[in-house]
């Protein structure tokens, strides 16, 4: 009990590796986020990380080109 494989020892790499943010969505919200995960072949956490990330690069991307205007 306890190897590499165990629940506990999952849940313990990922307490170190990783940032828990938990987030409230409106009812009926969870599965059309889950639906366009599906659809694009990602896990609900990839797809909300990638509309994060690429959310960040647009917005910083625009700031840039209002600081150059």
């Amino acid at each position: 009990m306890g190897g590499r494989t165990s629940a506990a020892s999952h849940n313990k790499w990922i307490a170190k590796a990783y940032d828990r943010i938990n987030l409230t969505v409106p009812k009926g919200q969870k599965e059309v986020i889950q639906a366009a995960a599906e659809k694009r072949g990602e896990s609900v956490n990839g797809f909300i990380n990638r509309a994060i990330s690429e959310t960040i690069d647009r917005d910083a991307a625009q700031e840039a080109n209002q600081e150059g205007a």
